[in-house]
């Protein structure tokens, strides 16, 4: 029975002392280090101070950098430029695209306005309750606010544009 009380204090012991081992540098005919607990007089081991902190990370190995300078910005001085001109083309390519998006979404928009009002003006014969007519109704509301959000973000989108 007391040999359980005195197991946990054994144990606790046991782990809180470190261990204490002899560490040695080697050294190889290249001049390569290694770290170890082998002591070997051959291969050139010294035993090291036990206060010096040793890192067993390697050290990254750095290569020079291929391929073409980059600029400050981060783009490569060899990428490719798209003229003035050809950009402006892009530009007013893609102002029409959005334009067209924006008609459409307007004719959607419409279009759900119209039918949120026609099934405003029914009345079912079992919505007696008006929580049901809302529920009835949310889908087209909801469609609505969508319509209206593609608005609002192709016009963002337009303005952004140079």
């Amino acid at each position: 029975m007391r040999l359980f009380r005195i197991l946990p204090l054994i144990l606790l012991l046991g782990t809180v002392l470190p261990a204490q081992a002899e560490v040695y540098k080697c050294t190889d005919a290249e001049g390569r280090i290694t770290y170890t607990n082998d002591r070997n007089v051959a291969r050139g081991c010294k035993a090291l101070d036990t206060d010096q902190t040793i890192s067993t990370v390697p050290a990254p190995v750095r290569r020079p950098a291929a391929g073409p300078a980059a600029s400050p910005a981060g783009t490569p001085s060899g990428f490719p430029r798209v003229s003035p001109a050809d950009q402006r083309a892009r530009d007013d390519s893609r102002r029409q695209v959005l334009e067209a998006e924006l008609a459409t979404e307007e004719g959607a928009l419409t279009a759900a306005e119209q039918a949120l009002a026609e099934q405003e003006s029914v009345r079912m014969g079992d919505e007696r309750n008006y929580q049901k007519v809302l529920d009835r109704l949310q889908p087209f509301k909801d469609k609505v606010e969508l319509h209206k959000r593609n608005i609002e973000a192709l016009r963002r989108e337009i303005s952004g544009l140079r």
